[in-house]
């Protein structure tokens, strides 16, 4: 996905990163809505789904859907998460999360949104990141409608 800001940065985008516990999901679990826009970006991106897994649920849940899942149970999730940002190539890569642990990814990304939603989201992440909205549905639907994105940070 190529988008063209006037006065910001232009992107070039082939990779979704997506944090799962309050991201994507609520206490463990992706709703339909979700699901279908995953699917629907699917054609514009290759999706990762990055996740500490707090619930255990994020492989069962994803099931089906096209997305790679890669899960950090410890207490490094914040620097695997980073890391795969970097192998992937953040100047390419757009990442949504909520939480500490989405930290660095998303500073680092070309493109990053917080998302404010039912578990709240972690201070410092919402002034790290290019957009902040309300919930999922919202970050998701950015992507598929991207003159939201164009409006919102055209110079």
């Amino acid at each position: 996905m190529k988008i063209e800001i006037p006065g910001y940065p232009s992107l070039d985008l082939k990779y979704l990163l997506l944090d799962y516990n309050g991201t994507i999901a609520l206490d463990g679990v992706i709703s339909e809505a979700v699901a279908i826009r995953i699917r629907q970006l699917s054609e514009l991106f290759r999706i990762y789904v990055l996740t500490a897994d707090t619930n255990g649920t994020a492989r069962q849940m994803c099931e089906g859907l096209p997305v790679e899942i890669l899960t950090f149970p410890n207490d490094s999730a914040m620097q695997e998460k980073q890391d795969i940002l970097y192998s992937l190539g953040q100047e390419n890569c757009a990442a949504i999360g909520n939480g500490r642990n989405d930290l660095l990814m998303c500073r680092e990304a070309a493109f990053s949104v917080s998302v404010l939603g039912q578990e709240g989201a972690y201070g410092r992440l919402l002034t790290s990141t290019d957009l902040c909205v309300h919930s999922i549905l919202d970050a998701l639907d950015l992507f598929l409608n991207p003159n939201r994105i164009i409006a919102s940070l055209r110079g």
